[in-house]
C-alpha cells in the first residue's frame, strides 16, 4: 500500500513536496492556512488590480524553480532577457548598466564594471581584484558564515562607496540584508552562482502574469491531476503520534472558523515558516538550540506601489544608487491596470529590501520620501500626475541572512522519524528566494521517498 504524506503548508515548498510525493506513487494531502497557494509568492486583487506581494525576479541558474514552472504547465508564462542587463540610475548621473558580454565568466563583467560611473576608477579596478577573490571563498565553511560580507569586502580593498552603490545593488536584492548585516556565505554564494560562475546564470527573468495565476491557480489545477487532497483555509493546530499498529502521525486542523478536522498519515513533510515549525514539531526534532527562532530573526521588505497618469519608465526595471529607491518594475501589463486607469497609465512597483527602518514608516510619509525621489530618477515622473499611491508589507518576508545563520538553518531530515522540514529557511545552500524553496521542496521529498518503508512504523510512543 503507498504511503500517505501529509503536506504542511502550500507555498512554493510545499507544492513541489507534494507534487514529487504525488507523483512517486504517495498518497498526498496538503494543508494551507490561507484561502489560497503560493504562500509569500502570490498576489492578491486590489479593486480591479491584481497586485503582486513582492516584485520576485528569478536568474538563469534558478534550475529548481524553473523546473516548477514546467511541472506547473506556466514557463510560457515567464520571460528572461537573453543576457544581464541592469540600468543603473543614479540622480544628476548619466545612465550606468551593468550588462554582460559574451566572453565567459567572470570577464563577462569586467567591462561593465570599469565604465561603471557611480565609482571613481581607482573603485573600479579593485572591483575586478575582489570579484576574483570572491570566486574562492568556501561558503560551507562555518568560518565564512560567521563574517559578515562587508568585512570580506573591506579587508579586499573595496570602500564603503563600492559597498554602497555596487555590492548592495545586488546583495540587498538577494539576500535580503546589507553587506554589514549579512552573512559571508550567504553572499558568496549569491555572487558565485549568479555572477561569477556562468556567464549566462545571472540572466534575469520575471512573470508577464500576476503570481496567483503563476504559482497559486496553476498549482491547485497540477496537485488535483496528480491525485493530491488540497486543504485551503486549514490551520494545522498539532501534530501527535497516531495510536494502532500501523504508527503516524495524527494532523489536528481547524477547517475554516469553527470545523475541527483530524487526518492520520504515515509521514508528514512541514513546509511552514520557523515560527509555525517551532509550535508544531515536537521538542528536539530539529537539533537546533533553544531561542532559534528568535536567533534566526526575519527581515521585512516594503513594496511602494504608484500608477502615474502616463509612462515614465521605459525598461521592465531598473536599479537605484545614492537614492532611497532600491529597484523599480513595471507592472502595468501584469496587473491589468488598463482596465481601470486609461491606456496612457503606467503602474510602477518600488521595492524596498532590508526595511528595518521604514517597515513602520506611514504610507504619507513613504509618499513624501518617495515621489521626488522617483521624479530625481525618471525626469517624467516630474511632470505626471500620481492616480494612485498604495504601500505593502511583508514585516516577515525571509529569515534574516546574518552571521552565523546557516548553523539555525536545519536539514529537510529531523530527528523524528517520518517527519521531514521544507521551506527556503531549511538548509538550502541558497539564500531565502523561491529557488531556495523550490529546492527545500525537492530535497524533503527525496529526504521522505528514500526510506518508504521504514518511515511510516518508526513513530516514537
Amino acid at each position: 500500500m503507498s504511503a500517505h504524506v501529509g503536506v504542511i503548508g502550500g507555498g512554493l515548498a510545499g507544492i513541489t513536496a507534494a507534487l514529487r510525493c504525488a507523483d512517486a506513487g504517495c498518497a498526498v494531502t496538503l494543508l494551507e492556512a490561507r484561502p489560497r497557494l503560493g504562500g509569500l509568492a502570490t498576489s492578491f486583487r486590489r479593486g480591479d488590480l491584481d497586485v503582486d506581494n513582492g516584485q520576485h525576479v528569478f536568474l538563469r541558474c534558478c534550475t529548481s524553480y524553473r523546473a516548477l514552472l514546467h511541472r506547473l504547465g506556466v514557463a510560457g508564462l515567464v520571460t528572461m532577457q537573453e543576457r544581464l542587463d541592469v540600468a543603473v540610475h543614479a540622480p544628476g548621473r548619466p545612465l550606468s548598466r551593468l550588462r554582460r558580454t559574451g566572453m565567459p565568466a567572470p570577464l563577462h563583467l569586467a567591462g561593465a564594471l570599469l565604465r561603471y560611473r557611480p565609482l571613481p576608477v581607482a573603485d573600479r579596478l579593485r572591483l575586478v581584484r575582489a570579484a576574483l577573490a570572491l570566486r574562492s571563498v568556501d561558503p560551507a565553511d562555518p568560518a565564512t558564515d560567521a563574517r559578515s560580507f562587508a568585512d570580506w569586502l573591506v579587508e579586499h580593498g573595496q570602500s564603503r562607496r563600492a559597498i554602497e552603490v555596487l555590492w548592495n545593488v545586488v546583495g540587498v536584492a538577494t539576500l535580503n540584508a546589507t553587506a554589514d548585516a549579512a552573512s559571508l556565505a550567504s553572499a558568496a554564494t549569491v555572487f558565485q552562482l549568479g555572477l561569477l560562475s556562468d556567464a549566462a546564470a545571472g540572466d534575469i527573468g520575471w512573470s508577464r502574469v500576476p503570481l496567483a495565476r503563476l504559482h497559486g491557480a496553476a498549482a491547485a489545477q497540477r496537485l488535483q491531476e496528480a491525485g493530491v487532497d488540497v486543504r485551503t483555509s486549514t490551520k494545522v493546530r498539532s501534530l501527535t503520534p497516531a495510536p494502532g499498529p500501523r504508527g503516524g502521525w495524527r494532523i489536528g486542523s481547524n477547517r475554516g472558523v469553527e470545523r475541527a478536522e483530524d487526518l492520520v498519515v504515515d509521514r508528514i513533510i512541514c513546509a511552514v515558516p520557523p515560527t509555525a515549525a517551532k509550535r508544531l514539531l515536537p521538542d528536539g526534532a530539529l537539533g537546533l538550540p533553544d531561542g532559534w527562532v528568535e536567533a534566526l530573526g526575519s527581515s521585512p521588505i516594503v513594496n511602494v506601489h504608484v500608477v502615474y497618469d502616463r509612462r515614465v519608465l521605459d525598461a521592465e526595471f531598473l536599479a537605484g544608487v545614492d537614492t532611497p529607491v532600491q529597484w523599480v518594475f513595471d507592472r502595468t501589463a501584469q496587473a491589468g491596470l488598463h482596465r481601470v486607469w486609461p491606456v496612457d497609465a503606467q503602474y510602477l512597483a518600488v521595492s524596498l529590501s532590508a526595511a528595518d527602518d521604514v517597515i513602520t514608516t506611514p504610507a504619507a510619509q513613504l509618499r513624501e520620501q518617495l515621489l521626488p525621489a522617483l521624479a530625481a530618477l525618471l525626469p517624467a515622473a516630474g511632470q505626471a500626475r500620481v492616480l494612485d499611491f498604495f504601500v505593502t508589507r511583508e514585516p516577515h518576508a525571509t529569515f534574516r541572512a546574518a552571521p552565523g545563520s546557516a548553523a539555525l538553518r536545519p536539514p529537510p531530515r529531523t530527528a523524528v522519524p517520518g517527519l521531514f522540514v521544507a521551506g527556503a529557511w531549511t538548509d538550502t545552500g541558497w539564500p531565502a528566494t523561491m529557488e531556495g524553496a523550490v529546492r527545500s521542496g525537492v530535497s524533503a521529498a527525496e529526504a521522505l521517498l528514500a526510506h518508504p518503508a521504514a518511515a511510516a512504523a518508526e513513530v516514537p510512543a
